[in-house]
């Protein structure tokens, strides 16, 4: 099987639905949060030359938008997905290193960052020269934390002023000198662990909130 994966042009508009669709059932399969997208701003992002997409034999395969934050300081991968049918081929990965080395030139002062819940995008992030950071290192930019208003975990977001949520925080800053392997390896079991550690304290919160309210 021959995938090519291409940065997008108005020919790709006609996937932009399919693109969304696979995006939100995804994230309702894994049962996490999402910030979602119209198919006009996908299509937008298209044609700014601003994503890149996956093509097995002219069908979707798998896609990936960039983002770019206070006049191109910040530069955010988004809506990384991988159809069904081309899962388990590593497609995931080939298309963020791609987005990531296409970002690096078109954004060549710009810091990458991304937020997630998932523990493979954050393996594929980390193999790239991520490192994990508090949201404070991020885009202080008002539009970007907006664009979570969809999540499902938007209100823990609100509640803690930006400053925490699910979401592990993850950046590469082109200007600090990168090694081989990346200085800060990816260990899925601790990662894991913090996640599990943060949704008990937010857990705990809410409880705690609730029973306070019925007194």
């Amino acid at each position: 099987m021959k995938i090519s994966i291409v940065v997008t042009q108005e020919e790709h508009f006609k996937f932009a639905q399919e693109i969304c669709d696979t995006i939100e059932s995804s994230a309702l399969l894994r049962g996490t949060g999402i910030a979602k997208r119209t198919p006009e701003y996908i299509q937008k992002k298209m044609s700014n030359g601003d994503a890149m997409i996956a093509l097995a034999d002219g069908k979707f395969a798998g896609f990936c938008y960039i983002e770019s934050w206070q006049h191109g300081k910040f530069v955010a991968h988004s809506g990384l997905i991988v159809h069904p049918d081309y899962r388990n081929l590593g497609l995931a990965k080939k298309i963020k290193s791609k987005v990531f080395d296409y970002s690096l030139k078109k954004y060549p002062e710009a810091k990458i960052f991304g937020i997630t819940t998932g523990l493979a995008v954050m393996k594929i992030n980390s193999d790239l020269g991520y490192k994990p950071v508090p949201f404070s290192e991020l885009t202080t930019d008002p539009s970007f934390w907006n664009g979570c208003k969809t999540c499902t975990n938007f209100e823990i977001l609100q509640s803690k002023q930006n400053k925490m949520c699910l979401c592990t925080g993850m950046l590469y800053d082109p200007k600090e000198k990168q090694k081989t392997p990346p200085r800060h390896p990816f260990n899925e079991a601790v990662l894991s662990r913090l996640k599990k550690i943060k949704q008990a304290l937010f857990l705990n919160k809410i409880l705690s909130f609730v029973f306070l309210f019925k007194i």
